[in-house]
């Protein structure tokens, strides 16, 4: 138990909250790879418990609830791909579709399809 709720929680980068309207809430979708580097260049994506990095040259780094973060991503076809391990359990690949409001990133699973989750940029 100790590591499946981080298991759970990050794997909602991420995966979370419920399948909505996004533009309905004023979010912005990104579709260009250069658009989503500009924005999290240098900047921590954060939530409760979760610090991540998501870097120029295609890795993931950070920490989910005191354990570490690793993985690895691409842009493809307008979405946002990537595989994460947290504290060495694989969460699986998926591509994400992404949008912005502000210093919020809305990251929604199953190419938009799925739930989303919310991280603050900082």
């Amino acid at each position: 138990m100790g590591r499946l709720l981080p298991a759970l929680t990050i794997s909602l980068f991420v995966n979370t909250a419920s399948v909505g309207a996004a533009n309905a809430e004023g979010f912005v979708r990104l579709t260009e790879e250069n658009g989503f580097r500009d924005v999290v260049e240098g900047r921590d994506l954060k939530r409760f418990g979760i610090r991540l990095q998501v870097l120029d040259d295609g890795q993931i780094t950070g920490r989910a609830f005191g354990q570490k973060v690793t993985g690895a991503w691409r842009w493809e076809g307008g979405y946002f791909c990537r595989d994460l391990f947290v504290g060495g359990d694989e969460l699986g690949a998926n591509c994400q579709q992404v949008e912005i409001r502000g210093n919020t990133m809305r990251f929604t699973s199953d190419r938009g399809e799925g739930i989303y989750a919310d991280l603050r940029l900082d």
